[in-house]
């Protein structure tokens, strides 16, 4: 029998043999193996990856498989930190950070930067057949390397954006529900007859939709502009003051700004995306097939999902970067990889899938998960077009972020002009042109 209790960090890596750098350390939890081959040598790995209380819980699930499995591999989880984007790299820096871990987004490929992270090519040469490879979203798959090719992840699972929209206030106020040929214009018509003040104060209080201020949310905006962050040719190229760029950012600064039919945080007393949309604060808003359990369950309003409006130039949405990576410091990449193997597996995503309903990495997966869904929710989910969430990856036409050799300057830098354009309304669209020559030269 497994035993699952929890100690401090610092007492942990004692355990393991590691000696602790950061003072700030969270609690962890130990899955200990039962036994293990006579003779053979115990290793011990750490495991570190979401800290929700059902992650936990299903992680113990699925390392005590991996246990029996594994014999000779004693694996302990522990939770992300609360400050992990920051802590990470000061564990990695110090030697002690975890073997295996989960990644995404713009501070992934910064830690693969740094070199903090170990090359699976190898590793993914040897063990993975291409039948494996392709049941990733290639958009995905091809956002785990470098710019000079080395692979820091592989696909943990598939985080889709589409759009959110509350039926009962689409009823109310007559407006046609969305769906797949729905464009930039359709979506901006649809958010001024959506935006109201509902209680009659003289002050909106019913917003159209809402988007995060936030790096790959606003760059699917630009894509669809047909433009880019990075220039694909040469990712030191900063393409975000160029006309597609510039078009894209005005055209959600003028919703927040001129027409007021999209809110800003200081609208919805900072909430997120997603709690303003479960509030009715927006009757829509962009967001991901990861936000499907909180809203089904908390939502009191029928809920409606559909593909994301194509753009000017072209249609797009965003596949998340949501991955596995080892620790380069590892002192066992071998059994690090024979972990990272079981948890990219077939059973392991659909162990995460019923879990939370996270959408699965494998497209040939996507058909249980909406499944999942639908058993877990049987009336929320009843006439909502999960597949919406699918089609991008299905279809060939997910993005996923993009990335500059120095991202840590360049994430500083944009969020700094995006919140003065767009949450402050301060500046001018055009002051991004001056942002993105900064960027380009961080690159140097």
């Amino acid at each position: 029998m497994r035993h699952s209790h929890s100690f401090s960090r610092r007492d942990f890596m004692k355990v393991t043999g590691l000696t602790v750098a950061s003072a700030a350390l969270s609690s962890c939890t130990s899955l200990l193996p039962k036994s293990r081959a006579q003779g053979a040598e115990e290793i011990q790995l750490v495991y570190q990856d979401f800290s929700d209380n059902w992650f936990q819980s299903m992680a113990k699930q699925l390392l005590e498989q991996f246990h029996a499995d594994h014999p000779n591999i004693n694996v302990y989880f522990i939770p992300d930190p609360a400050n992990v984007v920051d802590q990470m790299p000061i564990d990695m820096q110090a030697g002690t950070a975890a073997d295996l871990f989960q990644g995404c987004c713009a501070h992934f490929p910064t830690w693969a930067q740094k070199g903090y992270t170990l090359d699976l090519r190898p590793y993914v040469k040897a063990d993975l057949d291409a039948a494996t490879i392709a049941d990733w979203d290639p958009a995905q798959y091809r956002a785990l390397f470098t710019s000079d090719g080395r692979q820091f992840g592989l696909p943990k699972y598939h985080g889709a954006l589409a759009l959110y929209y509350n039926k009962d206030l689409f009823d109310e106020y007559r407006v046609d529900y969305p769906d797949g040929s729905w464009n930039h214009d359709d979506y901006l018509q649809a958010m001024k007859m959506l935006t109201h003040d509902r209680n009659g104060d003289g002050k909106t209080d019913l917003w159209g939709s809402m988007v995060d201020v936030y790096w790959d949310r606003i760059q699917i905006h630009v894509n669809g502009w047909g433009g880019h962050f990075a220039d694909p040719a040469d990712p030191t190229r900063c393409l975000m003051g160029q006309p597609e760029a510039l078009a894209a950012l005005e055209w959600l600064r003028a919703r927040m700004w001129d027409d007021r039919c999209m809110a800003t945080l200081p609208d919805v007393d900072r909430l997120s995306t997603r709690q303003a949309f479960m509030a009715q604060k927006t009757a829509m808003t962009e967001d991901g097939s990861w936000a499907l359990k909180d809203i089904f369950t908390n939502a009191l309003f029928r809920i409606g999902v559909a593909p994301f409006p194509s753009g000017p130039v072209r249609k797009v949405t965003l596949a998340t970067t949501d991955g596995f990576g080892i620790y380069a410091g590892t002192k066992h990449p071998e059994a690090a990889w024979e972990l990272l193997k079981f948890l990219i597996s077939k059973d392991s995503g659909r162990t995460m899938a019923r879990a939370a309903f996270l959408q699965p990495a494998r497209a040939s997966l996507v058909e249980d998960w909406i499944g999942y869904v639908r058993e877990g929710f049987p009336q929320a989910a009843k006439d909502v077009d999960l597949a919406a969430f699918a089609e991008g990856q299905l279809k060939g036409y997910s993005v996923v972020a993009e990335v500059f050799p120095n991202m840590a300057e360049a994430t500083r830098i944009a969020q700094d002009a995006w919140d003065q354009i767009l949450t402050l309304g301060l500046k001018p669209t055009e002051s991004m042109v001056a942002a993105a020559q900064q960027i380009e030269d961080a690159q140097k």
